[in-house]
């Protein structure tokens, strides 16, 4: 594997952590919105899919409500949305776990602090072998 794969691996890594912070914040800030129903995605499988190449695969369109509007796919990325299992019932139908969130955003946002310290170190190895072979 060349430098530039190495490195597209943990992009494509980063940017699915991003979007599922994004996701998770989303459930947050819902989560007295009655009827809201908590989203994720499942990470390993969304990797899986971007490494093999299908980045869009298991989007949804969108719909058109004129005929002039243009069409467009409604995928922003390798992740499939679900909605999450829920835990505990709620009386307005709000499915968000304040307990499950924390948790899943801080689990994404300690993978996403160990990917960068692994691109940093990656970076730091080239330079350190860079700096070798110039001396």
């Amino acid at each position: 594997m060349n430098i530039e794969q190495n490195v597209a691996v943990y992009s494509q890594a980063m940017n699915l952590r991003i979007q599922r912070h994004q996701i998770l914040a989303s459930n947050i800030a819902n989560a007295d919105t009655p009827n809201y129903k908590a989203r994720d995605f499942d990470f390993a499988q969304a990797m899986q899919k971007a490494m093999d190449g299908r980045p869009n695969a298991g989007g949804i369109e969108l719909a058109r409500t004129a005929p002039a509007h243009i069409a467009g796919s409604g995928q922003g990325g390798a992740a499939q949305l679900m909605y999450r299992q829920e835990v505990q019932s709620a009386v307005d139908g709000n499915t968000v776990d304040m307990d499950v969130e924390r948790t899943q955003i801080a689990d994404n946002a300690m993978h996403y602090q160990i990917l960068t310290q692994l691109i940093g170190d990656k970076f730091k190895g080239l330079r350190n072998a860079m700096a070798s072979t110039n001396s």
